[in-house]
């Protein structure tokens, strides 16, 4: 779970507009930063089996939702999987 202050942050820089919370792109970079430090405790832990199946739900839901995107509007697709260091 993210923390108060990251969440923000992460809002602050992903919004389209002054009280965005939950376009694509936020929830894109909600879901790459879950995805990251789950990954990181999956590196200690390797035997947590049930956090590597929510580790896979969050992948495929992020997966729909640059599916989304990408046939929303190709260029805001581009420009966020650039910020977020995503390859497609």
């Amino acid at each position: 779970m993210l923390e108060k202050d990251k969440k923000q942050g992460i809002i602050a820089d992903y919004r389209t507009h002054g009280a965005d919370t939950g376009s694509p792109e936020v929830q894109v970079a909600m879901l790459t930063q879950r995805i990251r430090d789950l990954t990181e405790h999956l590196k200690i832990h390797t035997k947590d089996f049930h956090s590597r199946r929510g580790l896979l739900k969050m992948v495929g839901t992020r997966r729909k939702l640059l599916r989304y995107l990408r046939d929303k509007d190709f260029n805001r697709y581009k420009t966020l999987i650039e910020r977020l260091g995503l390859r497609h």
